[in-house]
């Protein structure tokens, strides 16, 4: 991979009025890659955050430099990136990079402001908006969350029990696109819903996710920007039915109802989702019937209840997505700094991810990773 980033296509050669031939400059592939970058926003947020004053020997632009030729040659440790950079020095000039100490990139990844990084990636979303992802209210986005369990070393900031250490990825998937638009890591004893609630919200988009985001604030606020949510309700919440829709015989959809979530919630407050609902109860493949609700009151019921479904695929990349990150050979050290850096780097299709992190205030980068 990394050999195709730095490949050169060849040209045909032209004769000069000297009569000598010679061949046209063509740039590598990575410095195709890197033109989409936006450097001089990189520049407006780096002042910013005076990200430049803590690790001189490094600059912000060759630093991301340095990450990205990593991440997209498929290297699994800092001596691959050093090691690869080194041996391509001269094609690297022309893209404003050079060969990188292993020393210096480590202590740039310990020292510089994460959200140097996240603050150009939110940039960077905007331009793939305009060309690559649908219209807003066409847009779906699955919301999950997997736990990892980290060895001891981690003890100082992702404890979770006696013993037990271990964080959690909570995941806002495009299944269209087949990857995150964002991206967070959080100790793995913070709830689903709390992070759920720092994530941004996108007007008009809709949204899937299952019981561990079940708080009807969270639902008024995404009825509130315009979005469409599907999820699923408890065995034991009360529905309040005004109108009931026709179903189809002998399909997987029992019973298609309009209706109104509890008016009264736990010590007599008011609950802030007081528009009326829908209530989809469908079987799925393996006999269990499950309420799917959403606020949305007019698309077929079979199209909800394939939404929901589509809620699955997310296990699927987070599995893939967490073997590359947790199981790349040992070599990533287990500290709070190495995961906002490697989730940040973490993409398919040359295209990044959102992240933020919470309450992970931990210890610095191993400076002796490999």
């Amino acid at each position: 991979m990394a050999w195709i980033l730095l490949r050169i296509e060849r040209l045909a050669a032209f004769e000069t009025r000297k009569g000598t031939h010679a061949m046209q400059h063509q740039n590598i592939v990575f410095h195709s890659l890197l033109k989409h970058v936006p450097w001089h926003r990189l520049e407006q947020i780096v002042e910013k955050h005076g990200a430049d004053e803590l690790s001189r020997k490094l600059n912000t632009k060759r630093h991301l430099i340095a990450l990205l030729y990593g991440q997209l040659g498929g290297a699994t440790s800092l001596r691959e990136i050093v090691t690869g950079m080194e041996s391509q020095a001269t094609r690297l000039y022309h893209v404003g990079g050079a060969p990188v100490k292993r020393s210096t990139v480590s202590d740039a990844n310990s020292d510089r402001p994460w959200p140097v990084f996240g603050e150009l990636f939110a940039a960077m979303l905007k331009q793939a908006d305009r060309g690559l992802r649908r219209a807003a209210g066409d847009a779906v986005r699955l919301i999950d969350s997997t736990s990892v369990r980290l060895s001891s070393l981690s003890a100082d900031w992702a404890t979770f029990s006696t013993g037990v250490c271990g964080v959690k990825t909570h995941i806002v998937y495009d299944p269209h696109a087949d990857c995150p638009v964002y991206f967070a890591v959080t100790a793995s004893n913070v709830n689903d819903i709390t992070a759920a609630k720092a994530m941004p919200i996108e007007a008009g988009a809709t949204y899937v996710y299952d019981l561990g985001y079940y708080d009807y604030g969270w639902w008024a606020r995404l009825d509130d920007a315009g979005c469409r949510f599907v999820t699923r309700l408890k065995k034991n919440t009360p529905f309040a039915v005004v109108h009931e829709n026709r179903v189809r015989k002998n399909s997987n959809i029992v019973s298609d109802r309009i209706g109104h979530l509890p008016q009264r919630l736990a010590n007599s407050r008011k609950n802030p989702l007081q528009v009326p609902v829908r209530e989809i109860k469908v079987i799925i493949d393996t006999g269990k019937m499950l309420r799917i609700v959403t606020n949305d009151l007019d698309a077929p019921a079979e199209e909800i209840a394939e939404l929901y479904k589509q809620r699955w695929q997310i296990d699927i990349d987070q599995a893939w997505r967490l073997s590359r990150l947790c199981c790349g050979g040992g070599s990533w050290r287990q500290s709070p700094r190495h995961w906002r850096c490697a989730h940040r780097l973490e993409g398919r299709n040359c295209g990044l991810i959102g992240v933020d992190e919470f309450g992970a205030a931990g210890t610095d980068f191993d400076k002796a990773a490999a």
